[in-house]
């Protein structure tokens, strides 16, 4: 989430990093080592779950925690749901209790504690761990980028290009992750898996503690300092919260009541209900102009489209990594891919294909014919949809008794990453613009929560005992954002007209 600071200056002098400030060096190799860890997890994520159950790839490795499918499609989920909604806290910490700086350093050893936590045998391990991970990246993605923008002068001409440099460590990051963590977690352990993802963000932690120097002092104030009646009163909510919580599950746990599913729930609900009170909140805001309003109700258009895009993508590391351990025939000229390298190929189709998108906006604007905010979001929905029906060839190959090639999977893949580059850089950017003056730092975090949103529904449908795999299934998902998709071109004029000029 952006902060609410401005700059007059940038970092001072020292070396350039390609041009830009030196502290940009750090931040990328920050970034890059926590995505490094992050997708890592998300690799052996769900075939960590499903190992040694009755879902798991006969012959396959065990030593994992033999869930269902759906059970470790609904653990997925809500993991990467709380990872988005926490960056909404993550970025209060910055701004008002530690600054952005000291609140990355915390973040990433929190992730990297959660990490070591993962690499230890158990199932109670495994689950602080990925408490850990979540809160942690919670903390760090939404004060770095904050940090990449302290680096500029709000006048900088090479600002944008910094965000491009740094967007290009999380890409090679997520890249490289499935072939290293997700190899040696897939193939030899899987908690060695994990306690590579913790070397990687210690490597990340120390790095950026070294590297401190080169970041401008302000990136270590706390703008907005809470007041200590502020402190107290959120300190008690809290643990008012967590006693609450503790003596509910204490009755659960006691009474013989407890399943896996008495934690997947709430969780599942709070993510769908946060975003939807957050945006209410705001839209209900007295102090916003009309102009203001206006521009939320657009927004709100546009948050419910991402949902519906994000519901499907996301399960691009559960339904569909699933399928691709257990189903598809991964054998490349006689050798067997490893199911995680299916992780890779996103974080490679951006890095080949965004410098292409980028060139074609351009080519767009200087025609004339530069397509509108709602249309590249239709077209975001179009593709991810095209994804889902793709998915459908394979899902109906295997159902008749086949293992459908894993290029089906690649070509999904491929499929997802133009939806992603069609919407994803633009919700990103329109959030920045729609924001009202007194939400201009929180509105970029609320985006996020259209992640949370789509995540759980993905969760809820699991819990239901909903098969996520089933051709039915996923081709009335992919209906359903060709659906979003139309409404949006059927209403672009309209939802534009209320963006008031933006």
């Amino acid at each position: 989430m952006a902060s609410s600071l401005t700059k007059d200056a940038p970092a001072g002098g020292g070396k350039a990093f390609f041009g830009h400030p030196r502290g940009l060096a750090t931040l990328f190799m920050t970034e890059m080592w926590e995505r490094f860890s992050y997708y890592g997890l998300r690799a052996l994520l769900v075939i960590y779950l499903i190992s040694g159950g009755s879902d798991a790839k006969a012959g396959a490795q065990g030593g994992g925690l033999a869930y269902d499918a759906a059970t470790a499609t609904a653990i997925y989920s809500v993991y990467v749901a709380m990872v988005y909604l926490l960056a909404m806290p993550g970025s209060w910490f910055g701004d008002r209790l530690w600054g952005p700086r000291k609140t990355v350093a915390i973040g990433a050893g929190v992730i990297m504690l959660g990490h070591l936590c993962l690499a230890v045998p158990g199932s109670a391990g495994f689950f602080v761990g990925l408490g850990l991970v979540a809160l942690g990246s919670g903390l760090l993605k939404s004060n770095i980028s904050t940090m990449v923008g302290q680096l500029y002068a709000d006048n900088d001409v090479r600002r944008d290009g910094g965000f491009t440099v740094f967007y290009m460590g999380i890409n090679l990051g997520g890249f490289l992750a499935p072939y290293v963590i997700g190899t040696v977690g897939q193939t030899v352990n899987w908690h060695l898996g994990f306690a590579l993802a913790a070397l990687g963000m210690a490597l990340g932690l120390t790095q950026f503690l070294l590297g401190t120097r080169h970041l401008p002092e302000h990136s270590d104030v706390v703008v907005n300092p809470a007041s200590a009646a502020e402190k107290k009163k959120l300190a008690t909510k809290a643990l008012l919260w967590a006693v609450v919580a503790a003596v509910f599950y204490t009755v659960v746990v006691v009474t013989d009541h407890f399943t896996i599913n008495w934690v997947l729930l709430p969780m599942t609900v709070a993510g769908l209900v946060i975003p939807l009170l957050v945006l209410v909140r705001i839209k209900r805001d007295s102090d916003l102009t009309d102009v203001e309003q206006s521009r939320m109700t657009s927004f709100i258009w546009i948050f419910a489209a991402a949902a519906v895009f994000w519901m499907i993508y996301d399960q691009g590391a559960s339904t569909v990594q699933a399928f691709g351990e257990t189903k598809a025939d991964n054998a490349v000229f006689g050798w067997e891919m490893p199911s995680t390298w299916y992780q890779s190929f996103n974080s490679f189709f951006i890095i080949l294909l965004a410098p292409v998108f980028a060139a074609l906006w351009t080519v767009l604007i200087r025609r004339g014919k530069e397509a509108r905010t709602m249309t590249k979001f239709a077209f975001g929905l179009f593709f991810i949809a095209l994804s889902f029906f793709t998915f459908c060839v394979p899902l109906s190959r295997a159902a008749d008794g086949a293992h459908p090639t894993m290029w089906w999977i690649v070509l999904l893949f491929l499929v997802q990453t133009i939806g992603e580059l069609c919407l994803s850089p633009v919700g990103l950017s329109i959030s920045t613009k729609l924001a009202p003056a007194k939400y201009a730092s929180q509105l970029l975090g609320v985006w996020f929560l259209a992640v949370t949103a789509g995540d759980s529904v993905t969760g809820l449908l699991a819990i239901a005992g909903v098969d996520l795999s089933g051709v039915g299934v996923v081709a009335t998902e992919a209906s359903l954002a060709v659906l979003a998709g139309l409404g949006l071109l059927a209403t672009r004029k309209k939802v534009s007209a209320a963006m008031q000029g933006i």
